[in-house]
């Protein structure tokens, strides 16, 4: 649950709760409903929250509404994403709607295609945008981004992520149009076929010589190269770039603050009395710029690179 939301509350079939409409908007809610055997899904929530018809569709759409069926039978199956709300609802089967209205409005920023090859595509992710959903939505992931607004010729295609970037990392990310394409992308991660480089703005002025950092992250082996790229004597702080050989979590940025070189911005390993002397505290100074893979389709060698502009970073000269 995001940590703007204060109180869940949790409501079954005979529970004698509020409704949605009489709660306050800072409440997230988790709607419990057994099926009826007479009953849409669509039916069942409108009863139940007070909530129209249409929003339920539109929430449904954006990744709230969970389904799972056969749960009296051993083999029950696992719980899935419920997009359609029209269908009867079999006794047999649960219904999970998890309403959190400040991330149900969020209107995330558009991300931006780089190339498109149908069976896997290329995008820049923008700073806030996540790399996947949660319970409580989806809508607000790339993925699910490209599946509502991206249909080239009106058609929609299917999503698949094969790798993640930090919500408040910048930068280059695939995406998978087939479950095939998914497999072998992901397969190219794990046998680090893929080559992400990235670019930070660090505080402090970084060693001329290129630095390995081998910090151990959860009792993993994690490596990172880091090399100077640019440093503002007035300013204080480098433009570095950083080649990752282990894909921890937040690598980059625990390699980078617990070696003395913080990236501005970053609001969990950062320096926040440092980032306080700027007019404004920047987002992350973290962006994925340089990605290099072999195409699962022609088996060449495909990379692609951010420009200056696109890296959305602070200025440094």
């Amino acid at each position: 649950m995001n940590q703007e939301i204060s109180t869940e509350q949790t409501i079954s079939n005979n529970d004698a709760q509020p409704k949605v409409g009489n709660c306050q908007p800072s409440i997230s809610q988790h709607f419990h409903l057994e099926g009826q055997g007479d009953k849409t899904a669509l039916d069942l929530l409108a009863d139940k929250t007070d909530l129209s018809k249409q929003l339920l569709k539109n929430y449904a759409q954006k990744g709230a509404v969970w389904i799972q069926r056969n749960t009296t039978n051993k083999q029950a199956s696992k719980p899935e994403r419920l997009r359609r709300l029209k269908k009867v609802l079999p006794e047999q089967d649960r219904l999970d709607f998890y309403y959190n209205p400040q991330l149900l409005n969020q209107v995330p920023a558009a991300p931006t295609l780089v190339a498109d090859f149908k069976d896997y595509s290329v995008w820049i992710k923008p700073r806030g945008m996540l790399s996947q959903g949660s319970k409580w939505a989806d809508h607000t992931a790339l993925y699910r981004w490209i599946e509502m607004n991206y249909q080239p010729n009106g058609q929609i295609r299917q999503a698949w992520i094969v790798h993640r970037l930090d919500r408040a990392t910048h930068g280059l990310m695939l995406i998978a149009h087939s479950k095939k394409t998914a497999a072998a992308l992901s397969r190219a991660f794990e046998e680090n076929q893929v080559h992400k480089t990235y670019q930070a703005l660090v505080w402090g002025q970084y060693p001329v010589k290129t630095q390995t950092i081998q910090i151990p992250i959860g009792e993993k082996h994690a490596t990172s190269h880091v090399r100077l790229l640019n440093y503002d004597a007035q300013k204080n702080r480098s433009l570095v770039e950083i080649d990752i050989e282990t894909g921890r979590k937040h690598q980059i940025r625990r390699h980078l603050s617990e070696t003395g070189f913080p990236i501005i911005g970053d609001r969990m390993y950062g320096d926040s009395k440092l980032d306080e002397q700027l007019e404004q505290i920047p987002d992350l100074q973290l962006t994925a710029y340089k990605l290099c893979l072999q195409c699962p389709i022609t088996q060449t060698e495909r990379c692609f690179t951010l420009t200056t502009g696109q890296l959305d970073l602070l200025n440094i000269v």
